[in-house]
């Protein structure tokens, strides 16, 4: 006896050469239907990425391979510019002083963001004090030049309760030798805040029986902050750090209120990459070198890429849920 095997029509469709394919018959034209959504809605950003990005990018790169001042012919330079940096002991400072801003400075900043967070956790009036801290965020770069000048003078209140505690020579802190310490200080200082109140608002989605679990399990506040805080932030602290590592190389205004005055430039061991740019490309008393300030422009973008990559890598985790 034969048997006859029944086919839903509705699942059968015909394709090339009169053969019969299974598949839902709409599955298509809705796949191509997504597809179209897709690139309506990703082709605008992409079109103002690759206009405002990209392409000055590439002219940068171009640019980077001349001498030229914005006014006169271009002349060919090939690496040139780049050999020119390497030789320059003012890049090579600028470029340090711009790694000790971000590494050293970054981990001052987290160290003390962390304790913050531990610390609000348990306030009763923490969204008061997490206001208190992000108030410094707020503030412009000018403003803390100007108080600087008048806190950290010779004869400003700083030095003068030293003096009072039996410090009779206290130090000099506005001197060339102190400005990248005051940059760095400040820069901590405004930045901490920010970090800390982006790191409470990730605390503050931890569910509490996850800490009453640990602590019913003999944990102390160290190993929960090991096992509990800190996996349930990572993707968070992540995304803090790459944001430090991008802020940090574009200081540039609070180097200048610093270091700066009417009508002179800042010191240059106080300089960073972003300013040795600026002083390049508008300098005061010579021709600018825009090939070379877009060869040092350059050397920036790509180590801001580089820390982005390596910071992704070293703290990919899988994801947490709960």
């Amino acid at each position: 006896m034969s048997t006859a095997t029944f086919q839903d029509p509705s699942r059968t469709r015909r394709v090339r050469g009169g053969s019969a394919a299974r598949g839902p018959v709409g599955a298509a034209p809705l796949e191509r239907s997504r597809r179209r959504m897709f690139w309506a809605f990703t082709a605008p950003a992409v079109i103002v990425y690759a206009v405002l990005f990209l392409l000055p990018v590439g002219y940068a790169a171009w640019t980077s391979l001349y001498k030229w001042d914005g006014i006169s012919d271009k002349q060919w330079k090939g690496l040139g510019n780049y050999k020119t940096l390497w030789q320059d002991p003012i890049f090579r400072t600028s470029l340090g002083n711009t790694l000790q801003t971000l590494v050293v400075g970054g981990l001052i900043t987290f160290v003390i963001s962390f304790a913050l967070m531990l610390v609000l956790r348990e306030m009763n009036r923490r969204l008061f004090a997490r206001s208190v801290l992000f108030f410094p965020c707020l503030v412009n770069a000018m403003v803390f030049g100007i108080a600087a000048g008048v806190l950290f003078s010779p004869d400003g209140p700083v030095n003068q309760a030293l003096k009072w505690l039996g410090w009779s020579r206290p130090p000099q802190w506005l001197a060339t030798e102190h400005l990248q310490t005051m940059i760095l200080g400040t820069l901590v200082w405004t930045a901490t805040g920010y970090y800390t109140a982006i790191l409470m608002a990730a605390v503050d989605q931890i569910p509490d029986y996850l800490y009453e679990a640990a602590e019913l399990d003999g944990a102390n506040a160290f190993q929960r902050f090991r096992h509990v805080t800190l996996p349930m932030c990572w993707d968070v602290i992540s995304v803090c750090a790459v944001l430090w590592t991008v802020s940090s190389v574009k200081i540039f205004e609070l180097i200048l209120m610093y270091g700066g005055s009417s009508g002179s430039q800042p010191p240059t061991g106080s300089w960073n990459t972003a300013l040795y740019v600026y002083e390049e490309a508008f300098p005061q008393a010579s021709t600018p070198q825009l090939g070379l300030a877009t060869a040092a422009a350059l050397v920036s973008l790509f180590l801001v890429i580089l820390f982005t990559v390596v910071l992704r890598r070293i703290m990919r985790r899988d994801p947490v849920e709960y």
